[in-house]
């Protein structure tokens, strides 16, 4: 796998959900599913559907907030009703590729053998990138300690 390490800022419009680590994978998409029958609501549409996720710091750390949206290239001085507006600003090192499971044991495997840490207290970014195949592209980042 080739990462990457880069500094990048998310600016983040949509959906607000929090649940058990467990359920993330049915939970999420499912709450993008609400979030995209609602995406004309939004004003400045300019960027891939993302994924926004706290991540789970330890075995006792059961639940976990997570955002739905898209990104937009200014802030947001309003949303529409029971949406939420989000900005990362970030050093991260990132991968792409279509099998999420494996993109995220082979981003960490990179990290390790640059000697790169994560930060467990910032949010990891997915950004999701239609093909003309009909498939998706995602793109990880996760967040890494200053050197």
């Amino acid at each position: 796998m080739n990462g990457e390490k880069r500094s990048e800022t998310f600016r983040v419009v949509g959906l607000k959900g929090k649940g058990n680590f467990a359920y993330f994978s049915t939970e999420v998409p499912r709450l993008a599913k609400q979030f995209m029958e609602r995406v004309d609501e939004l004003q400045a549409v300019t960027g891939p559907e993302v994924a926004v996720y706290e991540p789970k710091k330890d075995s006792d750390h059961v639940e976990g907030i997570y955002y739905v949206g898209v990104i937009v290239n200014e802030p947001l001085n309003s949303v529409p009703d029971g949406m939420t507006y989000i900005e990362l600003d970030e050093e991260y090192a990132l991968g792409k590729g279509q099998d999420i499971g494996t993109l995220h044991t082979d981003l960490m495997k990179w990290m390790d053998d640059q000697g790169y840490q994560r930060k467990t207290k910032a949010y990891i970014v997915e950004t999701y990138h239609p093909l003309e195949d009909g498939g998706e592209e995602v793109v990880v980042y996760l967040p890494i300690e200053e050197a």
